[in-house]
């Protein structure tokens, strides 16, 4: 009787938590097309998402979801697990008790990828009303990557509020997660999940992402570019004239464009999941191959020690773009 009322409550969590995957389709969402095969892309990286999403929606132990995913091909893997974050992380708010799941998923098979973790807690935050945050979040305990979670927030209200967000660019002010901020760069964090999302509504189309990101004021151009560079390096969807266009547009941003490529690179070498087209945007943005530029953001992780008035996550930014900043000096 007991494993049959656990077995309708993981169901109905399941159909609950999961939107309907018509959701992820480019004409339900009103973006660009440039081709079926971008347009193929796209719509398999949020299939993929909502899979891992539905999974530990309905999972009776952390340890049960992963295994399916496997299956998958390794340009979407990620995606699944950052869906499966958003999940847990999202049972943790509504459920009862100390939350466990999201926890508990970061230190096993999470673990590996725990930058697109960190940005599906943020998707979940921004399903749930304020005062769930901090359990949805009580995974999020790293201090330097925890700011990866408002670039989760910042994708998902651009995804899925496009016209707010992206059409009538809306702007962050006082963001009021973390606790103990500072609020001014959490609003800048939110920004780069929106540039994330800018190469998704523009169906990985550079011109018109370019277009998109020049329409905002000048002070958020940063940001904006640097997510969507994060994006054409782990989503893909772009030639590599079409990369170098982008890379071209984004003029003076152009570091943080490579800072933003070098993380998605990192974030597909710690999980094993490196494709081609990742490579191919870190030999565009980084002028150096995706293995490499992971090392760049592994030798520059600022110690717990450094002193700063910025964030430990803008410092490091910052350090990498500097890195890619000289190299191409060196070599222009």
């Amino acid at each position: 009787m007991g494993a049959t009322v656990s077995g309708i409550i993981r169901g109905f969590r399941r159909r609950l938590l999961t939107p309907d995957i018509s959701q992820t389709r480019v004409s339900v969402r009103g973006f660009h097309v440039k081709g079926p095969e971008s347009r193929d892309v796209l719509e398999s990286v949020g299939a993929s998402f909502l899979a891992g999403l539905s999974s530990a929606a309905g999972a009776r132990r952390v340890t049960d979801i992963g295994v399916e995913f496997a299956g998958l091909p390794a340009r979407f893997q990620g995606f699944a697990y950052e869906g499966a974050a958003m999940g847990f992380a999202m049972v943790d708010a509504i459920s009862p008790g100390t939350p466990r799941r999201s926890p508990e998923f970061l230190a096993g098979s999470g673990d590996r990828h725990v930058y697109m973790a960190y940005v599906g807690i943020g998707w979940a935050m921004a399903r749930l009303p304020r005062f769930l945050w901090g359990r949805a979040s009580a995974g999020a305990t790293d201090p330097l990557l925890r700011w990866l979670v408002l670039d989760g927030y910042g994708f998902h209200q651009a995804y899925f509020r496009t016209a707010e967000y992206v059409t009538n660019r809306r702007s962050v002010r006082g963001f009021p997660w973390p606790a103990e901020g500072p609020t001014w760069y959490a609003d800048r964090v939110v920004d780069q999940g929106i540039g994330r999302a800018i190469w998704f509504v523009a169906g990985s189309d550079p011109t018109l992402a370019a277009d998109l990101i020049d329409a905002f004021p000048v002070t958020r151009h940063q940001d904006l570019y640097s997510g969507a560079g994060l994006a054409a390096t782990y989503a893909g969807g772009a030639t590599a004239a079409e990369l170098a266009l982008f890379l071209r547009r984004s003029g003076e941003h152009a570091p943080f464009v490579a800072q933003a490529s070098a993380f998605a690179a990192q974030a597909r070498v710690r999980a094993g999941l490196l494709t081609a087209h990742t490579e191919l945007a870190t030999d565009v943005f980084c002028r150096t191959s995706a293995v490499e530029a992971a090392r760049i953001t592994d030798e520059e992780i600022p110690p717990v020690t450094a002193e700063s008035d910025l964030p430990a996550y803008e410092v490091w930014r910052r350090a990498i773009a500097a890195r890619f900043r000289v190299d191409a000096g060196a070599q222009s």
